[in-house]
């Protein structure tokens, strides 16, 4: 085996890894796969003989490039990532396709990832690597040109915002299910009582419609104004059939053979606290249903 057929496999055994850590600090699968492929074309670049572990010495190569990638779109703000849906990883409902269990490890759920979209850049990358994938402190703080302690005060204040926008997700995906399978049957028989009491006091409903919509980015808030939107929409419902959406019960929405939309349900203590709703025809179009609902 010669030396490049040496270095490409070492690669390829952390690719899935890399590309996990690419999508949780941008939101964008085709983005995230850029900035992999980036880290390729620079370890070709650079003697790694001195390298111990090549692995964490990828993982801050990427999480530079993706640092560096977050604060170009701050610079540009021309598609701000505050008013579009994070890239949802759909599957079908009986279960996550291998290739994409890395990257969904963790519950990286999309209500999670659109809290993370809201964290500085150095927030986001402090909490993702130490968090997420157990890289200390001092390997961060050498990335962001910080101390280690003023890293650590960034993380922790990433987690507090993390933990008081993104509630980690009931664990039983059957459970998950009974309570959108109540919803949406609630919507179609324009049960309001019935929707109200699935979803939590604070529930958020997020719509992304795509950027050729006039207010294409909607966010709504509370269980009377979430459960009256629900009615609005009911006749949708009916087109609603059961995937799995970043690892958490979700619906796909397909009429005449194609994707209309795809939501994502995130369920805590048996009641709705968010739904993430992607209606963007040039994001969703890629959604086979042949492939994830057998239509």
């Amino acid at each position: 085996m010669d030396d490049h057929e040496s270095l490409t496999g070492l690669f390829e055994a952390q690719r899935g890894q890399l590309r996990a850590v690419a999508y949780r600090m941008l939101g964008s699968l085709s983005e995230a796969d850029d900035a992999v492929q980036e880290a390729w074309i620079r370890l070709n670049r650079t003697d790694t003989a001195d390298v111990r572990n090549m692995g964490g010495w990828l993982t801050t190569v990427v999480a530079r490039i993706c640092l560096n990638m977050l604060r170009s779109r701050e610079h540009r703000r021309e598609d701000p990532l505050e008013e579009r849906l994070p890239d949802p990883v759909v599957s079908p409902a009986g279960g996550v396709d291998p290739e994409q269990e890395a990257l969904l490890a963790d519950s990286v759920g999309l209500a999670l990832l659109v809290v993370l979209q809201t964290l500085e850049p150095t927030e986001r990358l402090a909490f993702v690597l130490h968090d997420m994938f157990a890289v200390p402190f001092e390997e961060i703080a050498l990335i962001i040109d910080r101390t280690p302690a003023a890293t650590r005060q960034l993380a922790s204040r990433a987690r507090r915002r993390v933990r008081g926008a993104a509630p980690e997700p009931d664990p039983d995906v059957s459970r998950q299910r009974e309570v959108v399978r109540a919803f949406m049957a609630a919507a179609r028989e324009g049960d309001f009582d019935t929707l109200v009491s699935l979803l939590h006091p604070d529930v958020v409903l997020r719509t992304d419609m795509g950027p050729t919509v006039a207010r294409g980015w909607n966010e709504l808030r509370g269980a009377l104004t979430v459960g009256q939107q629900a009615l609005m929409f009911r006749r949708m419902a009916p087109f609603a059939h059961p995937v799995l959406v970043n690892g958490v019960a979700g619906a796909l929405n397909v009429v005449d053979g194609k994707t209309v939309a795809v939501g994502a349900f995130t369920i805590a203590d048996g009641r709705i606290v968010s739904i993430d709703i992607l209606a963007d025809p040039a994001r969703v179009a890629g959604l086979d249903p042949a492939t994830l609902i057998g239509a």
